[in-house]
C-alpha cells in the first residue's frame, strides 16, 4: 500500500512536469509510473497467493514489505499431511487384535453349543480348555451313548492312573510286603513280585473282577436283553455311589467343581503314569533316585 501510494506521488509529479516543463518529462513520468504500479500490484496479489509469479519482490523487499506466504504453502501441507498420516503399524495390530478376540468368541460359543447338547454336559470343561474340549473330533459322530461310555472310560481310567502314580512314588520307597526284598524301578516289580510269590496276583486278579462285575450290573445294560456296549440311561458316568469318607458335596455347584477336579486330576494322572513307566524303561533307574 505504501509502495501504491509512493507510486501515485510519483504520477502526479509526472502531471505537473507535463504542465510545467518540458512535455518529454511528463510522458517518461508516466511510462514510469504506470509500469512500476503494474509490477507493484501484481507482486502485492502474489504476496496474497492470488499469483504464482512474483515480480514486484526485489522493490517489496526494499519497502519492507510481508514475505510471499507461497513458498510456505508446501511445507506447510506436508507438516500437516505427515502430522495426520495415520499409523500403518498400530492399525493392523489394533486389527489382529479385534480379530483373535472375534476368533475366541466363536470358538466360546461353538464349545457352548456343543456343551449344551453334549448328554454329559459341561463336566470336565474348564480354563483354558473351554467347556467342551474334544480336539481329536472323538465325538463328532458319535452317538449319545458312546459319548457317554467315553466319559465313564475317562474317568475309570483316571482312577486308576491316580491310584498307579501314587503307587510307583511310594512303593520305590516303602515297600513292606515280601521281606523288603522287592526293589529296583517300580515298572519291573510286577516281574519280581512273580517270582517270589507267582501265586500272589490270582487273589489280586479276582479282586479286580468282582469289582469290574459290580460296575458292569450297576451301570451298564443286560448284553442279553439290551445293547451289548450300552449304557443304563438312569446311569451317571462314574457314579457308582462309593463315598466312604462323606467328600461329595450336596449342593450342585460344589458338585460340579468336585467332578472336574477327579477329571483333571486324572488327566494329568494319566499322563504322568505314562511319563513314569516311559522314563522307567529308558533309564532303568527308579524315579526319585
Amino acid at each position: 500500500n505504501n509502495l501504491l501510494w509512493e507510486l501515485n506521488q510519483f504520477s502526479a509529479i509526472g502531471k505537473q512536469s507535463t504542465s510545467k516543463s518540458n512535455p518529454m518529462h511528463g510522458s517518461i513520468f508516466f511510462v514510469v509510473s504506470a509500469a512500476l504500479t503494474s509490477a507493484a500490484a501484481t507482486g502485492q496479489q502474489s504476496s496474497l497467493g492470488y499469483g504464482v509469479t512474483r515480480p514486484g519482490s526485489h522493490l517489496r523487499k526494499n519497502f519492507g514489505q510481508r514475505p510471499s506466504t507461497l513458498s510456505q504453502r508446501p511445507l506447510r501441507s506436508l507438516a500437516i499431511s505427515r502430522a495426520e498420516k495415520p499409523d500403518v503399524k498400530k492399525f493392523q495390530e489394533d486389527l489382529e487384535q479385534k480379530f483373535v478376540e472375534k476368533r475366541v468368541e466363536m470358538l466360546e460359543e461353538t464349545q457352548k453349543d456343543k456343551a449344551d447338547a453334549a448328554p454329559i454336559g459341561t463336566q470336565g470343561g474348564t480354563a483354558p480348555l473351554g467347556e467342551f474340549w474334544d480336539p481329536a473330533s472323538f465325538t463328532r459322530d458319535a452317538d449319545p451313548n458312546q459319548v457317554r461310555r467315553y466319559r465313564e472310560a475317562e474317568l475309570t481310567h483316571g482312577r486308576v492312573a491316580m491310584l498307579g502314580a501314587l503307587g510307583f512314588l511310594v512303593q520305590e520307597k516303602f515297600s513292606p510286603l515280601f521281606g523288603g526284598n522287592i526293589e529296583g524301578p517300580a515298572v519291573y516289580h510286577f516281574q519280581e513280585i512273580s517270582k517270589i510269590a507267582p501265586s500272589f496276583w490270582y487273589p489280586v486278579f479276582l479282586a479286580i473282577a468282582i469289582a469290574e462285575v459290580g460296575r458292569a450290573k450297576l451301570g451298564w445294560e443286560d448284553p442279553v436283553s439290551g445293547s451289548l456296549w450300552g449304557l443304563k440311561p438312569s446311569y451317571e458316568p462314574g457314579n457308582l455311589g462309593f463315598d466312604p469318607l462323606g467328600l461329595y458335596p450336596k449342593d450342585a455347584s460344589s458338585a460340579v467343581q468336585m467332578k472336574n477336579k477327579e477329571l483333571n486330576n486324572g488327566r494329568l494322572a494319566m499322563i504322568a503314569l505314562a511319563g513314569f513307566i516311559a522314563q522307567e524303561l529308558v533309564t532303568g533307574e527308579e524315579l526319585l533316585n
